[in-house]
């Protein structure tokens, strides 16, 4: 059982910076693969980020590849979503998940479908100004 907690989200201009935070509780958060979502208002959940457990795999949506950065540590059990240049249609309510199998293979494939994950946080609110 995972339970996960994100934090870092907030109101910015275009341009700014902001790192995201997702805090996991429980002794195996280290062999799961994490994932990033967001869900602006009116619309449907979109994929961001994808990690697999050790790091070495990661996947990202073209609309913020060069931009975010998805990272995690396993000591601390949290991983993180740094976001830079961020755009208004940034702005949107973003989710942590965590998939039972963290491996690498076929990140690609696996990652941006919600029904691979099987916890999620409540979200972390992203606003960005023009």
């Amino acid at each position: 059982q995972v339970q996960l907690v994100e934090s870092g989200g907030g109101l910015v201009q275009a341009g700014d910076s902001l790192r995201l935070s997702c805090a996991a509780s429980g002794r195996t958060f280290s062999s799961y693969a994490v994932a990033w979502f967001r869900q602006a208002t009116g619309k449907e959940r979109e994929f961001v980020a994808a990690i697999s457990w050790s790091g070495d795999f990661t996947y990202y949506a073209d609309s913020v590849k060069g931009r975010f950065t998805i990272s995690r540590d396993n000591a601390k059990n949290t991983a993180y979503l740094q976001m830079n240049s961020l755009k208004p249609e940034d702005t949107a309510l973003y989710y942590c998940a965590a998939r039972s199998n963290g491996a690498g293979k076929y990140i690609n494939i696996w990652g941006p479908r919600t029904t691979e994950y099987g916890y999620w946080g409540q979200g972390t609110l992203v606003t960005v100004s023009s």
